[in-house]
């Protein structure tokens, strides 16, 4: 099976660091992601909005620098979390574990593409044609 995650978005609040009882940091913060997609002759935009968690080094790294609004390209795995509350109810989460967390420039929707081996700048363009259901 294959579980590959790549998103990029700005985080919709402060990263929360904690640490596991070994002592390994754990950091939790979630991001939007934008799509823009073309109904007939009128420009949508949808919203979605996922949690990320990041462990070890990186995660501290993450909580140092990062805040509210930052720009991110997150690399990672799908996971689902289940448990149960304490009146009995069973409950689900969807995070994406990442393995990566590059930080982005401030220009918005751009990538610093110095890292993939290039000096210039890569701008996503998510529009797409989508016919009404």
């Amino acid at each position: 099976m294959f579980n590959k995650v790549i998103l990029m978005g700005n985080l919709t609040r402060d990263p929360e660091l904690r640490y596991t009882p070994q002592g390994t940091s754990v950091c939790n913060f979630g991001i939007a992601v934008n799509r823009k997609y073309k109904q007939a002759e009128e420009v949508k935009e949808e919203v979605t909005f996922i949690n990320i968690v990041v462990f070890g080094k990186q995660a501290d790294t993450c909580g140092q620098y990062l805040n509210k609004g930052s720009a991110v390209l997150v690399e990672g795995r799908l996971q689902e979390r289940r448990w149960e509350t304490e009146e009995g109810q069973k409950r689900s989460k969807h995070e994406v574990v990442a393995q990566n967390v590059r930080f982005l420039s401030r220009k918005q929707g751009s990538v610093d593409n110095s890292s993939f081996g290039g000096g210039e700048t890569l701008r996503p363009d998510e529009t797409t044609e989508i016919e009404p259901f």
